[in-house]
């Protein structure tokens, strides 16, 4: 004899979780493992002090970069019409005061965070795309390919990359591109050797061989199954990368090598120096620009440590 609930079905046979399971497709799937992914992510990134207070200080930076144009206007780095008297000291009208063009300096330091951070970020993406190209394709093609493509890294590793940086950036034109050129093709081989150990520790599994045999080519395999797998590791290596790129971006623009016609924080230390800022005592002049640079420097830092012993707890980063 049946009944009313003989013919009730069991929870998820014919229920809303079963059919939302039968009606998603792949794509579905995979976005709802990333944000899974992502939730898991920030809940465990939330218990490292260091990487949030490194976080807020970013927020802050990239808030004011953005908010320039409206906070202090792009004619903040006109030099003709400038509000002020060369070198004035601070004051409630320029609270630190003016450079030796009468510019505002606390909205040329704002107005300069633009400029680095833009480099910073771009400088950092190349250098970690071809580290990340060469540490890939070196670890994939064993043989003379990948031998060849490791002794180019070592040199460049052996090679001072301020030197080579400075180089580069003396023989092209004085333009942001060629800065973010120079430090990118000069500072990936770090990259690359990270990279390419762990693609020799992914190709090493056991399902990189099944793909293999079941016809995967060497395009499948990179980027099907090395490249998920390396993603990590490229991420916090990027926002390590960011920190050095900008100090590299000062340093360039210090030793007069940077887009003259543009405002960076290290072009304002430049500036302080050749106006004399130094012997003169003036440290209005330079050290905003500084503490600046050493502030963002730092946060990346914090913020790519915090990152890194979240994507890999087995390194043992403190929080």
């Amino acid at each position: 004899m049946t009944t009313e609930t003989d013919g009730a079905k069991a929870p998820g046979t014919d229920g809303t979780a079963g059919t939302e399971a039968r009606t998603a497709g792949p794509r579905a799937l995979a976005w709802q493992r990333r944000r899974r992914s992502t939730a898991r992510f920030w809940t465990q990134y939330r218990t490292h002090r260091a990487g949030l207070v490194g976080l807020v200080a970013l927020a802050l930076f990239a808030l004011l970069a953005l908010t320039a144009p409206l906070t202090v206007g792009s004619d903040v780095a006109g030099v003709t019409g400038a509000p002020g008297q060369p070198m004035e000291g601070p004051s409630a009208e320029f609270p630190l005061g003016t450079d030796r063009f009468g510019r505002d300096l606390l909205g040329l330091v704002v107005w300069g965070s633009r400029v680095s951070l833009l480099v910073g970020l771009l400088a950092a993406a190349l250098s970690v795309a071809i580290g990340t190209l060469v540490g890939i394709t070196a670890g994939h093609f064993k043989g003379a390919y990948g031998t060849v493509l490791m002794r180019i890294t070592d040199w460049f590793l052996v090679m001072p990359t301020l030197v080579l940086a400075i180089a580069l950036a003396t023989v092209m034109s004085r333009s942001l591109g060629t800065v973010v050129l120079a430090i990118g093709v000069t500072s990936w081989p770090t990259t690359a050797r990270l990279v390419r150990a762990q693609t020799l520790a992914v190709e090493s599994r056991p399902y990189i061989e099944r793909a293999t045999a079941l016809g995967g080519g060497h395009w499948h395999i990179m980027s099907r199954h090395v490249l998920p797998n390396v993603m990590p590791l490229v991420l916090a290596q990027t926002t390590l990368m960011i920190s050095s790129s900008i100090l590299a971006e000062a340093t360039l623009a210090f030793l007069g090598l940077g887009d003259p016609t543009v405002v960076s924080w290290g072009g304002l230390l430049q500036d302080a120096r050749e106006a004399g800022a130094v012997s003169s005592g003036n440290w209005s002049y330079l050290v905003p620009p500084g503490i600046a640079i050493a502030v963002v420097a730092l946060a990346f830092t914090l913020c790519g440590r915090a990152v890194e012993s979240v994507l890999n707890p087995r390194l043992g980063v403190g929080r």
